[in-house]
């Protein structure tokens, strides 16, 4: 079977990403691919992980995990998501690193299903806006705690990614950059869901609808529709035009509240995630999805 988790990470409209999966529930089904309901598996995968800390899975915990997720529903593809397959918000940063936890549990969910084809989908975003929200909500915020000695220019994804392609070098993973979202939206939901560009979706346009204005979408659909030969790059220089056109400021815009960081620091920051991204995409069994 094709196991496929989409595993945040936080603050990347995780949420809404698999609301629009969930919205193509039955035409998926129709080509075998499952889309369970979160509310069926999150708690029950995040027990058996945290269980496992301890000791390892009984045997049939597999079964038992996919007999409560498929709920007697036939499927060659799963689709698994929720933003702590890695740990909570609040422990996300942990002594100065991004998911320090997520190595472990991803080889867990490995242990788990030895004989399955697993995927690990991910969206990354920028630490310059990501660090301020993180350490908002920290369980501990306490420098020790938080930052371990190091500074916001030591944390960085290629460390996170990297340490899971060596905890799970067998399991593939497909990343992409939370800003730039609004331009991949559809594939990203035809690619987890395994299908191909020219099916038709449902929600191809359900980020775009929450950040730009009413007539700009209803131009944009106009648009799309008089011109249906388009290859997907046209499209999306298309959909770039109209949000810098109608994109609603308030909804993009982004305050940093974060003690002591300047907009220099925040330029120097956003280049280093430029430069990791890069670094990311060299790495062997890591994809990227991009404009």
């Amino acid at each position: 079977m094709q196991l496929i988790m989409h595993t945040g990470v936080h603050y990347t409209e995780q949420d809404r990403l698999i609301k629009s999966l969930l919205r193509n529930k039955n035409a998926f089904q129709d080509w075998g691919v499952a889309i369970p309901g979160p509310g069926s598996y999150r708690a029950l995968v995040r027990d058996t992980l945290n269980a496992m800390n301890r000791a390892p899975a009984a045997e049939g915990a597999r079964e038992v995990l996919l007999d409560v997720i498929l709920d007697e529903t036939k499927a060659d593809r799963v689709v698994l998501s929720d933003p702590n397959f890695f740990r909570t918000a609040g422990t996300a940063v942990q002594g100065g690193e991004l998911y320090p936890a997520a190595a472990i549990r991803m080889k867990y969910m490995a242990d788990l299903f030895p004989n399955d084809d697993l995927e690990i989908f991910l969206g990354v975003r920028n630490p310059a806006t990501l660090l301020p929200i993180l350490y908002g909500v920290a369980v501990d915020k306490s420098d020790a705690a938080f930052w371990g000695g190091r500074t916001a220019f030591d944390i960085r994804w290629s460390e996170t990614i990297s340490a899971i392609r060596q905890a799970a070098p067998h399991i593939p993973i497909t990343f992409w950059c939370n800003e730039d979202l609004p331009l991949i939206w559809s594939q990203i939901i035809r690619e987890i869901a395994g299908v191909e560009y020219h099916e038709k979706i449902t929600g191809g346009f359900d980020l775009l609808a929450s950040i730009m204005s009413k007539e700009g979408m209803q131009r944009l659909r106009a648009y799309l529709n008089g011109h249906p030969d388009m290859s997907e790059m046209q499209k999306r220089r298309v959909i770039a035009a109209f949000l810098d056109k109608f994109a609603l400021e308030d909804k993009i815009e982004e305050e940093l509240d974060m003690p002591g960081w300047t907009e220099e620091l925040v330029d120097d920051l956003t280049e280093q995630y430029d430069e990791d991204v890069l670094a990311i995409q060299r790495m062997p069994g890591v994809t990227m999805i991009a404009p």
